[in-house]
């Protein structure tokens, strides 16, 4: 019926995958950690794709399995060494005294499927016969915790992957979990009236688009650039007691102290004097959606906690400061991905080297979208690659920015997003039965990054622009496309008064 998975014992990942062509599903066990591998029976191309998990739930990404066989492609997904469920609360209980699990799901169970489901694929085809035998190109697709294992793959590992597309990446593991922890504490104590729930993050959405939105020359709902700031002055029309202001919307002077801390960079030390240090970038105006994911009604969720007392047997530190000082320490699990000189990546010997798309959301607040900018620069600044970082690596690694998206997918204010990432597929499949690929695009390597990447990897075509789509809610029917530009290339309209949803109407400038 073209449907596979595990169910309801895959905590992780109960969904299935659906609309497979005829193909052979396989689960290995491999010492700690399993794995799932798709086997396409009649279209295999000698490529192989391994496809990453999310947070910290455990199981076999079957569903984001997906789309590889309808490229020709072996699949491969791990569990990462557990089985759970995604909730903060208790989705972190098997990494409490257990470097091993720890070290699975850092880095360990990837890098272990990969090598094995390799040597099962080629003895599969060599035993099928017929066709090609040869596993010739291996590629990787994963966001957020799989965006980060894809970086650490081709760190430690750099001639397992000959093209990466990584999105919105959790690469930096020791610094992010303090962030988290960070915010977490400028919403406590509960009974605080400086306490940001959710109708004051919608109030600062509006704040957002009324201060950034216009900043690319159009007026649309999307904020399409990354420097935007909210300063005090933004927020003095909408401070209850000020002139003007709407009483029954607006934000006590305790709130306004609240949302600019939540905004603001986290530094351990003073950052003013340049004598600071750097923990992790706060999110964008036009993210606030996403802060759910930290912040339950307002109130710190839990899954900083959860992984303190799990991760650094450290349970109920609520100082940010000193749970950097020990995640950095520690670094339980090898998970960060901070190898900046990947340069044997980019040189690994077969056909132009390998090839890295990395791609982020501007609306994201789970994942800061500064984050994945600060990866690039600093690849940039190791590899060699001069002060021009995106000219310098253009030959090799290029950087997205995708304007209204948040994380990995999704947008609140009708964003074009979908560019056949990871996760992505699966995020539209009421809308599409064809469960892979960008739909009305399916393959076309203008839309789609993973055809693009092949493109880019098997034939030496660079990918200069992307072009994202987004639909029209419940009916399907195409809503807005606009390219999306290499960094730090962004997309301009062609001309004032040009209708803006259409993506031949935009070029990168």
């Amino acid at each position: 019926d073209g449907c596979y998975g595990e169910g309801a014992s895959d905590l992780g990942y109960p969904n299935y995958a659906y609309n497979l062509p005829q193909l052979c599903a396989v689960t290995v066990n491999v010492s700690t950690y399993r794995f799932g591998l798709f086997l396409p029976m009649t279209n295999w191309q000698g490529r192989f794709l391994a496809v990453g998990n999310y947070a910290f739930q455990g199981g076999i990404n079957w569903v984001d399995m997906t789309p590889g066989p309808h490229y020709g492609m072996a699949t491969m997904s791990t569990d990462t060494g557990h089985i759970s469920s995604p909730a903060a609360d208790t989705a972190m209980d098997w990494a409490k005294n257990n470097p091993r699990a720890q070290a699975d799901w850092g880095y360990v169970a990837m890098n272990g499927s990969i090598t094995y489901a390799k040597l099962l694929t080629e003895q599969f085809y060599r035993a099928l016969g017929g066709g090609s035998t040869v596993l010739n190109r291996s590629y990787y697709s994963g966001c957020s915790t799989g965006g980060r294992q894809g970086l650490k793959q081709i760190q430690i590992n750099p001639q397992s992957i000959d093209g990466a597309l990584i999105g919105a990446p959790a690469w930096q593991t020791d610094h992010l979990m303090p962030w988290i922890t960070k915010i977490a504490s400028y919403n406590l104590p509960e009974s605080d009236p400086k306490v940001l729930g959710p109708a004051q993050w919608t109030l600062l959405s509006q704040i957002a688009a009324a201060t950034c939105d216009g900043l690319d020359h159009v007026t649309d709902g999307i904020i399409s650039i990354d420097n935007c700031r909210l300063i005090a002055a933004n927020f003095t029309a909408y401070t209850c007691g000020n002139p003007g202001t709407d009483p029954s919307n607006c934000l006590s002077p305790a709130q306004v102290t609240t949302a600019q801390a939540m905004y603001s960079d986290y530094y351990l030390g003073d950052d003013s004097s340049g004598n600071g240090t750097l923990v992790y970038h706060g999110p964008n105006p036009g993210s606030e959606a996403d802060w759910a994911a930290y912040l339950t009604a307002g109130l710190p969720s839990g899954f900083d906690q959860a992984w303190a007392a799990n991760f650094l047997g450290d349970a109920g530190d609520r100082d940010a400061d000193s749970v950097f000082a020990k995640s950095v320490a520690q670094d339980p699990g090898g998970a960060t991905a901070d190898a900046f000189d990947i340069r044997a990546f980019r040189d690994n010997g077969r056909g132009g080297g390998g090839k890295l798309i990395l791609y982020h959301g501007l609306a994201d607040g789970v994942l800061p979208t500064r984050g994945s900018l600060l990866y690039f620069n600093r690849t940039a600044q190791v590899t060699g690659d001069g002060t021009d970082a995106a000219a310098a690596m253009a030959s090799w690694f290029r950087y997205f920015q995708i304007p209204g998206m948040r994380h990995c997918w999704g947008s609140d204010v009708g964003a074009p997003w979908m560019i056949g990432g990871a996760g992505q597929p699966a995020s539209i499949y009421a809308m599409d039965q064809t469960g892979y690929s960008v739909p009305g695009r399916l393959r076309d390597p203008r839309y789609d990054a993973l055809q693009a990447l092949i493109e880019w990897v098997e034939n030496q075509r660079p990918v200069d622009s992307l072009v994202a789509t987004s639909w029209r809610p419940n009916s399907g029917a195409v809503w807005r496309e606009r390219p999306l530009c290499p960094w730090p290339r962004t997309a301009v309209l062609k001309a004032p008064g040009l209708d803006e949803t259409v993506a031949d109407n935009w070029q990168c400038s």
